[in-house]
């Protein structure tokens, strides 16, 4: 029998049919995706992970001493064009690694990350965060990949991987630390489509203190998501979307929402916040974006926004009950989400190709939290 694609398995999930005739709950959402794909997404990352120009730096300059080259200053995370991205094709390298071991990119994935992710050179990451005017570095969306990282090797048996996340926990920790003492001064959520919205940073940092633990950090985002956003209701979804958007921030806070609200809690809350989804409504949330220009830095987020709008429908869709009809509307409109975006991850153009194959693997291989 023939390989199920990733496209065919949206379809088939929007259809009501299981491939693997799996029982009803989360596990029945997972996709299956081939070694072939696999394979095509970790030479995408791994032709940019070391690639230092073009690069766009956030980096502030104290003196004249810090004019530098970016992989002076980032000795871990100089390629893909800019940190956060470096830092998420590194978490996909990761991500491949533990889902196809055999993968025939295995040996360089394996000696690019020995060589990046050296305890040297995440200590050299960890002091640049203490430099002076830095507290806003990569504020939230970097540290929540980052974290997403740090969360991804600490999870595996690997001997490898557990020293690199060995050597990546003073990074984690100055981060997880600097939620800790940045978002209780944060009395407003930013809703914006691109990298400081607060969902998706609270949603990361959420699942890295479950995963490791860190109670402290689990109880300051679920206090802090319930705060800012379980009053909201009727969102204006007709408006998304923005035209450079690569999140939803509708389809983002929900997704931030259903990980910290008891599930019926969530259903009513859901209800209220979104309540034309199950009748197809706004078409504006439920259609895929379109793109006009994939050379085009801005615009090409859109084929992200597609991206990450499926895997939220996806698991908005997984956390509402068995027929929920709003479930079947949004898991018909990740499939057509997936569809529009997957067949574009390698474009050609460095302006998506830096940084969608991560999102395109979140989607493949996420799982719920």
């Amino acid at each position: 029998m023939a390989a199920i694609t990733s496209t065919m398995m949206f379809l088939m999930l929007a259809q009501g049919v299981h491939p693997a005739a799996k029982p009803a709950g989360a596990e029945a959402w997972s996709m299956a995706w081939t070694r072939a794909e696999a394979s095509r997404f970790a030479q995408l990352a791994l032709k940019c992970v070391g690639k230092e120009y073009p690069n766009k730096l956030d980096h502030v300059m104290n003196d004249a001493s810090e004019v530098r080259a970016p992989g002076s200053l980032h000795p871990a995370f100089y390629g893909c064009f800019d940190w956060h991205s470096s830092v998420h094709g590194h978490w996909m390298l990761v991500r491949l690694m533990q889902r196809f071991p055999d993968l025939p990119e295995g040996p360089e994935i394996r000696a690019t990350l020995k060589t990046n992710l050296s305890a040297e050179n995440l200590v050299a990451e960890a002091a640049y965060l203490k430099g002076p005017n830095r507290q806003s570095f990569e504020r939230t969306y970097g540290w929540a990949w980052l974290l997403k990282l740090a969360e991804e090797l600490g999870r595996s048996e690997d001997p490898d991987m557990k020293q690199w996340s060995k050597n990546i926990s003073p990074l984690a920790d100055a981060l997880a630390a600097r939620y800790l003492e940045f978002l209780p001064r944060q009395n407003y959520p930013i809703r914006t489509g691109v990298h400081p919205n607060t969902a998706f940073g609270l949603a990361f940092a959420w699942d890295y203190a479950k995963a490791t633990g860190n109670r402290k950090l689990e109880d300051l985002v679920r206090e802090r998501s319930l705060t800012y956003f379980s009053a909201d209701a009727d969102y204006p979804a007709a408006w998304e979307p923005g035209g450079e958007d690569f999140f939803s921030p509708g389809l983002m806070e929900a997704d931030l929402m259903r990980r910290v609200m008891k599930p019926e809690d969530f259903k009513r809350w859901f209800y209220r916040f979104l309540p034309g989804i199950s009748r197809g409504r706004p078409g504006g949330l439920l259609q895929p974006a379109v793109v006009t220009d994939r050379s085009d830095p801005k615009l090409v987020h859109l084929d992200g926004l597609n991206l990450s709008r499926a895997w939220c429908m996806k698991n908005i869709a997984a956390a509402l009950p068995p027929g929920d009809p709003a479930a079947k509307a949004l898991v018909e409109s990740a499939s057509l989400h997936a569809r529009a975006a997957l067949s574009h991850v390698a474009s050609g153009d460095y302006a998506g190709e830096h940084w969608l194959a991560s999102f395109a693997v979140y989607l493949l291989s996420t799982e719920l939290h």
